[in-house]
């Protein structure tokens, strides 16, 4: 069947003269108010006449006068087509009166520019913070798991998800983080997100009393964990962090939530020292003050011995533990969970029904069987031998090209580490410069909440390959080395 306009057309009665122009101009105004797009293809005369009820020679009539104006093309074999390029503006163009309804947006989100465009792919030399090697994904066995579960119709795989998220998956991540973390839990512990990002949104949905509750945030810190609880009304305020991680000393008395990055300090690497987790711990007990532990890349360590959790610690089920599978498999599959306390499971378990009625089902019974099977143990045991060597790589060309303007500060997990700048420099001049050598890099100002108490960069070694990071800190040595021109210039 050919298609057909559908935008409204009414025409005079039959036998006025005014039906052919009256045809012209209602298909006319469709194109140029964008109801008829450009490209679309439009039916034959003989088919909009039946439509229409009009004589074939009327809608000939019409056509021909739009493809005079221009606003019409014929191309034999793919029939008659809005034109891609239509002559003069079209109504749609025309601006909106400034600010008119601007008002109607929460104050929050006025005037916020929209996250940039991802890049066409991992540049070669790329120090990007959070990003793992996406090449070493086994995609050969993934692919072979989903076609195993896309052979099963009916399952719970293809079926409308649930909130809370697969069984399966709930109990291989239950499995999963007992083996990796030590963090005690059962599948009726887990609910799945989208992501970490998610997650945090999600406990600040629920957690949150707008306007009136406090919430602790480590500064520097991720500042997506900021805005989540900033949307939902909440008042930060922001604790240091040294050498030890999070000063709990400097934990307002008034704070209902705080947020701790314990294991690998988001961005300056560090980690809460044991005594300050058992501090912390019998602080919020005292206090009712619950807890969001970020394990973003918990899984990656180069100590012999991590600490403990805090979820493990936990004997008052204060502890919400948010893990994801960004780092340690790909951030493209988009999940994550939250092993939380069962007074809280509802709760949260309601608001995800609300944010997105559940995760993508087929992805949660992949990476299910993926658990399962052992693939991801077997990846991660993996990756951690070619991050060790990259992090290994990279701390020793540091003090070979750079040891004249970067001090990396310690850190013994995750996907990256933090420098300071030895000497003053401005980190967006440093990174402009970088990138113009053709390296990306982090700066640390833009996770502080004010004025940095730092300068320096955050070097990732999951996305840059082995072989090229001798040839990225050759190109970010040049650029530091330029900007200390530049200066004394």
């Amino acid at each position: 069947m050919e298609p057909l306009v559908h935008v409204p057309i009414s025409l005079p009665r039959r036998g006025s003269r005014a039906r052919t122009a009256s045809l012209h101009s209602q298909l006319r105004a469709a194109i140029l108010d964008g109801r008829l797009k450009p490209g679309v293809r439009l039916p034959s005369s003989r088919a909009l006449a039946a439509t229409y009820r009009v004589s074939r020679n009327a809608v000939i009539t019409a056509f021909e006068l739009l493809l005079n104006e221009g606003y019409i093309e014929t191309k034999r074999g793919s029939g008659t087509r809005v034109a891609s390029a239509l002559p003069g503006p079209s109504r749609r163009a025309r601006p909106a009166p400034a600010g008119r309804f601007s008002d109607r947006i929460n104050p929050m989100w006025r005037g916020v520019k929209p996250p940039a465009a991802a890049m066409d792919g991992p540049a070669p030399l790329s120090f990007t913070v959070g990003a793992p090697d996406r090449a070493a994904f086994p995609f050969d066995t993934w692919r072979r798991l989903s076609n195993d579960v896309l052979r099963r119709p009916g399952t719970q795989a293809t079926t409308k998800p649930h909130p809370q998220g697969l069984p399966e998956l709930r109990a291989a991540i239950a499995g999963h983080v007992s083996y990796a973390r030590a963090v005690a839990c059962g599948a009726d512990d887990v609910v799945i997100t989208s992501g970490a990002q998610q997650a945090f949104a999600l406990l600040a949905h629920v957690l949150s009393t707008r306007g009136r509750m406090k919430v602790a945030l480590e500064d520097p810190g991720y500042p997506r964990v900021r805005a989540a609880f900033a949307a939902q009304g909440a008042r930060p305020v922001f604790v240091p962090v040294d050498a030890g991680g999070m000063m709990v000393e400097h934990m307002p008395a008034d704070a209902r939530v705080v947020c701790v990055s314990p294991s690998h300090q988001f961005p300056l690497g560090s980690v809460l020292s044991a005594q300050r987790r058992r501090a912390l711990l019998d602080l919020c007990e005292r206090r009712s003050t619950v807890i969001i532990e970020d394990d973003y890349d918990g899984e990656f360590r180069f100590a012999e011995r991590p600490l403990d959790a805090l979820q493990t610690l936990d004997g008052s089920q204060l502890v919400f533990y948010v893990g994801t599978f960004s780092k340690c498999l790909l951030p493209e599959l988009r999940l994550g969970y939250i092993v939380t306390p069962p007074w809280a499971r509802a709760a949260l378990v309601a608001a995800k029904s609300i944010f997105d009625g559940g995760s993508n089902s087929l992805t949660q019974a992949v990476l299910a069987r993926f658990i399962a099977e052992g693939h991801l143990a077997r990846h991660v045991r993996r990756m951690q031998r070619d991050y060790a060597g990259r992090r290994d790589k990279l701390l020793a060309g540091l003090r070979d090209t750079c040891a004249r303007w970067l001090e990396p500060l310690p850190s013994i997990a995750g996907l990256h580490f933090a420098t300071r700048l030895k000497v003053h420099r401005d980190e967006d001049i440093v990174i402009a410069r970088a990138r113009a050598e053709g390296v990306r890099v982090n700066g640390l100002r833009p996770y502080y909440a004010g004025e940095p108490a730092m300068r320096g960069l955050a070097l990732g070694y999951g996305e840059i390959r082995d072989a090229s990071i001798e040839e990225g800190l050759r190109r970010l040595q040049r650029a530091l080395a330029a900007t200390a021109s530049r200066r004394r210039g």
